[in-house]
Parts: structure tokens; C-alpha cells; sequence
């Protein structure tokens, strides 16, 4: 594929105008990456007021020092657009990049209940996805609906755990899901994510595998949630369904971790109640004709984001580049699309876009893993690059 995925008319949220929009673009010239603000339909370089996106949001009300922040323009957020493509720049010109850099990549999982009957599922599939739809039945017939109006951590959520373990049907994935711990792992690495328009990479070895739409929640190094993006958490369902302990494996691999378009900080039109409502939409277009859509509800969600931010970070963790957090997902696909109780699974050359009208469009295609543009520019890289470039304070 040469040709952009990214539209400018169709990739913004819908009341644009109005958000706190920023990101980073790779700037040829300088061989490095900018930290830019959205100004109508151009994208200011404000990397000499904040070296990092890292750095804008320990500000202290980062959506007014991105909007005040006095910068150069780097161009129109078109021709940014239509230079990125799934091996980075198309052309001469800028391409976007994720907007995250020095933060900790992390994730929540088990945070919905029809995800989480899709991994106990996987675990008692032992990754094999013909053995998925039997599971499936038992495991809907034993259970049903009654997890997704349940506490976690709740009197009732602690009866139903000693009643499962009698009759044989607990799971590690169902002590995540109800129990007082939430499962916080590291997606990936801080620089590695990529941005809207890359190519997303799926390990070579997997023959079962899924998006994870999902809302991505920006977190200061002193705790402050101070914005959200979108995700794609891309799944390996055959490796993690063969064991827990795989999870790296399935989740940690080259240009695994979508993260974008960009980053929209919270202000006095934009706060985490609007996370809390957001109908997270997926939409997957194949080579070969399959599309798929669905989408995730926030308001099912079983734990709250600040209770997941306040598991993530505090007294018990620190982290002092701040940390953006995958909040999880209720959509586990499973239409079939090669064989009859097969389930889903990636074709490479899929096109997959998640989206929500506040925070708008990630767009990415899938190709292996070892087939997308190798991970090279890390957080050495980008200090180096800085350095040379005299904008470090």
C-alpha cells in the first residue's frame, strides 16, 4: 500500500475547533520529532516551549500552555497527512507520529464483561480457535449476563468467585475481572508506539489474532489525568490463550501498539465524564472483501478510569515521565470469516479504524510484525536529537 490512509476532513473529532488537539510530526530537517498543537488547519511546531509531549502534560493546565505556547508552522495538517503512510514518510515533507513519547505504555485488561468471557474462553481453548465456540456455550450457559452489572472486589463479586471454584470454572481471568486487583500490564515500550497512518504489526507466528479498540488516557508523572487518545491494543488470542505467562509475547512485538491521531487534552469543553460516555466504534476492511464492525461502550466498563489511573500510578508506583493508559475493551470479534466456527482473525492488508466523534479517527493497516518499519529512534535518540537542537531547558 502507498497511498495515505489518513483523511483530514474525516480523521479530527468532530468539534475540532474547540479541542485541545496535540501531537508529534517527524521533521526531515532536523532528522527528529516536533510536539505540535492543532490551529485550525495547521500544525504549530511548539517543541521549544515543550521538548515533549511527556513535558506538556506535567504542566499545570496543559491544554492552556499548548494553546499559548508560541511556535512555528510546520505545515497544513493535509500535507502532513498525506506524506504519512504505512513505512512512515511518503515523501519529503513531515509525517505524523504517535502522540506519546517518554511515557510509560500501559494497559488495563479484563475491564469489561464480555471481554473477559472471551479470555476465559481462550484459556479453556488453550489458543485453539475451532475449540472457541463449545467453550463459548459452556461458559455463557454457566455464567451468563450476571458479571456485567458486578463490583469488582464486591461482597457479591467474592460470592460468585467461591461458587465458580466449587463448581470447577474459576480463572485468572475471572479473578481480574471481579476481584479487588485490577490487571495492569506495560503494552509497550515508551517510544515505541506507533501513530495514525503506520502500519500495525502482528507476530508472524500468530494464526488467531484481534484489534482491541480501546480509549487511551494520558497520565502526569504526579498522578493527573490530563487527556485522552485512542488505541488499538492489537491481540495475539492464540499465544495468550496458551498461557497467561505469554502475555509479552502477545502483546509487546514491533509496531504492535497504535496510538492516535492525537492527543486531546482536557479542558472546560472536554473532561473524563466524557471518556466515561464515549462509544468506542471498529470498523475492519480487508484485501480480500471481509469487513467487520462493533464497537465498546464505556459505560459498561466494570472499573472506573480513576480507579484504574489510581491502581496504575501512586505512593506503590511511580512514574516520572507520566504514563498513558489503555482502559480495555468490551469488543472481543467473533464473525467468522475463514471457516464455520473458526472465529476472526487479521488477514494482512487489513484496514482497521477506531473511532469516537470527541476524539476522531486511528486508521492503520496490518502487516507482520517483521514486515513493518523497524523500531529504531528510542528515548536516547530523541534526547540526542534535542540536545543538538538546543531546545532542552
Amino acid at each position: 500500500m502507498t497511498q495515505s490512509l489518513l483523511n483530514a476532513d474525516t480523521l479530527l473529532p468532530t468539534d475540532a475547533g474547540e479541542a485541545a488537539l496535540v501531537g508529534r510530526v517527524w521533521l526531515p530537517g532536523v532528522e527528529g520529532p516536533a510536539v505540535v498543537r492543532l490551529e485550525g488547519d495547521r500544525l504549530i511546531d511548539i517543541t521549544a516551549s515543550f521538548p515533549t509531549i511527556s513535558a506538556l502534560c506535567d504542566s499545570p493546565q496543559p491544554a492552556e500552555a499548548a494553546r499559548q505556547a508560541p511556535g512555528e508552522p510546520v505545515g497544513t495538517l493535509a500535507d502532513v497527512l498525506s506524506n504519512t503512510g504505512p513505512d512512515g514518510a511518503l515523501g519529503e515533507g513531515p509525517h505524523l507520529l504517535a502522540p506519546v513519547d517518554l511515557q510509560a505504555i500501559k494497559a488495563a485488561g479484563v475491564t469489561f464483561a464480555a471481554s473477559m468471557l472471551e479470555r476465559v474462553i481462550e484459556e479453556r481453548a488453550r489458543g485453539a480457535a475451532e475449540a472457541a465456540q463449545s467453550f463459548r456455550a459452556e461458559i455463557d450457559a454457566l455464567i451468563g449476563n450476571d458479571l456485567r452489572a458486578l463490583k469488582p472486589g464486591s461482597e457479591q463479586a467474592e460470592a460468585l468467585k467461591a461458587m465458580l471454584v466449587e463448581r470447577g470454572a474459576w480463572s485468572q481471568y475471572l479473578e481480574v475481572g471481579i476481584g479487588p486487583d485490577a490487571e495492569i500490564f506495560t503494552k509497550s515500550q515508551p517510544m515505541s508506539a506507533i501513530g495514525a497512518g503506520a502500519a500495525a504489526g502482528l507476530h508472524p507466528k500468530s494464526a488467531w489474532n484481534n484489534p482491541e479498540p480501546e480509549v487511551v488516557l494520558a497520565v502526569s508523572s504526579f498522578g493527573a489525568i490530563v487527556g485522552a487518545t485512542l488505541g488499538n491494543d492489537v491481540n495475539l488470542r492464540d499465544v495468550e490463550g496458551r498461557s497467561a505467562l505469554l502475555l509479552g509475547k502477545a502483546k509487546d512485538n514491533n509496531a504492535s501498539c497504535a496510538i492516535g491521531p492525537f492527543l486531546r487534552l482536557f479542558d472546560g469543553g472536554f473532561s473524563l465524564d466524557d471518556v466515561r460516555s464515549m462509544e468506542i466504534a471498529l470498523h475492519i476492511e480487508g484485501e480480500d472483501g471481509f469487513e467487520l464492525t462493533g464497537s465498546s461502550s464505556m459505560g459498561e466498563i466494570s472499573r472506573d478510569p480513576e480507579d484504574l489511573v489510581g491502581q496504575m500510578i501512586g505512593p506503590q508506583h511511580q512514574y516520572p515521565d507520566g504514563a498513558v493508559l489503555f482502559l480495555g475493551t468490551m469488543f472481543a470479534p467473533v464473525k467468522d470469516r475463514k471457516s464455520e466456527g473458526g472465529g476472526f482473525t487479521h488477514d494482512y492488508g487489513d484496514v482497521v479504524t477506531v473511532s469516537t466523534p470527541k476524539l476522531g479517527r486511528l486508521v492503520n493497516v496490518m502487516r507482520a510484525s517483521s514486515d513493518c518499519p523497524a523500531w529504531t529512534f528510542g528515548a536516547g535518540a530523541l534526547m540526542r536529537n534535542l540536545a543538538g537542537r538546543g531546545v532542552l531547558g
